[in-house]
């Protein structure tokens, strides 16, 4: 059985479809992926995944509870990491793990492990609002993970951290994982998208396309060049919106030109009289071309 299995999810707010017919499966053990642009329906989905929100439609269930009459036992079993830091910031780390475990009932033992499982122990009287942003979000997932939940499920944990912080935390979810944990992570870091076992892309509220980094990749059928030239700037604007161009990003003293066809976007950098090689499309080029071929459904 996967940790989640979800088929059709709808939701609306104000008479606008957030989600619209979103289809997911995620297996146990498995790290997930979940990007898409701002707006996109992540948020809501998670949400609705994790017993807090009822969909308008749709059904499915996760760690074998059903969505629509089981999210009560869902939410006992879930670790859910929210976008915003959401403890009290005028007690210290001790005292909010403190609180944390007696909302689930939890033996104050419990405290004291999590604070020495997450290298928070010489910091537990350290008051939150005080805390650096690496050493929140180190917090917020101590209470995640506290009462020992089957699944994790966090919505974009890493925004406005240092990247040392975010090499950190990642360590730490590859070690949950690898004990058994099932993730489901919301990022627009394509860094982290790509440490993920899977990824699923959803876009103005639908569900585009799923599957490892390389399949994605390979199924966006794009292609991409490095375009040597001692004029970059002057080069990038001719070839925007040229044949075959589907993007052109500077890098350093090159640029970087990926494009759908590959004969039309050889043909056309030909034409430009300038140096090229190919080389391999990455995630971010991927997502900017579904994001570019996505209508917004708030528009």
């Amino acid at each position: 059985m996967n940790a989640i299995e979800v088929h059709g999810l709808t939701k609306s707010f104000g008479g606008r479809k957030v989600v619209d017919d979103v289809s997911l499966s995620v297996a146990k053990g498995e790290i997930a992926g979940f990007l898409g642009p701002n707006g996109s329906g992540k948020t809501t989905c998670i949400r609705m995944m994790c017993g807090l929100l009822t969909p308008d439609a749709g059904t499915g269930r996760v760690l074998e509870h059903d969505i629509l009459t089981q999210q009560r036992a869902i939410k006992r079993q879930v670790g859910y990491m929210t976008q915003r830091f959401s403890f009290y910031e005028d007690l210290s780390i001790e005292e909010n793990l403190n609180f944390v475990a007696g909302l689930y009932g939890l033996p104050r033992a419990a405290v004291g492990d999590t604070l020495a499982d997450l290298g928070l122990t010489s910091r537990k009287g350290q008051l939150a609002g005080r805390l650096s942003g690496g050493w929140k979000q180190r917090l917020a997932l101590a209470a995640c993970i506290m009462h020992q939940p089957q699944l994790l499920m966090l919505d974009e944990p890493t925004a406005g951290v240092d990247p040392k912080a975010r090499r950190e935390f990642w360590d730490e979810i590859h070690a949950l994982s690898a004990r058994g944990l099932t993730v489901l992570v919301s990022t627009h870091y394509m860094d982290e998208a790509e440490r993920c076992h899977r990824i699923n892309y959803i876009a103005y509220g639908h569900l585009i396309t799923h599957g490892t980094v390389a399949e994605v990749i390979a199924a966006s059928g794009l292609v991409t060049y490095v375009v040597t030239t001692d004029r970059p700037g002057q080069v990038a604007r001719q070839l925007l919106g040229a044949k075959g161009v589907d993007q052109v990003a500077p890098f350093g003293t090159t640029l970087h030109v990926t494009g759908p066809d590959r004969a039309a976007l050889e043909a056309t950098l030909k034409a430009a009289g300038v140096s090229f090689h190919p080389a391999e499309t990455s995630l971010e080029d991927v997502f900017i071309h579904l994001m570019e071929q996505s209508q917004d459904n708030m528009a």
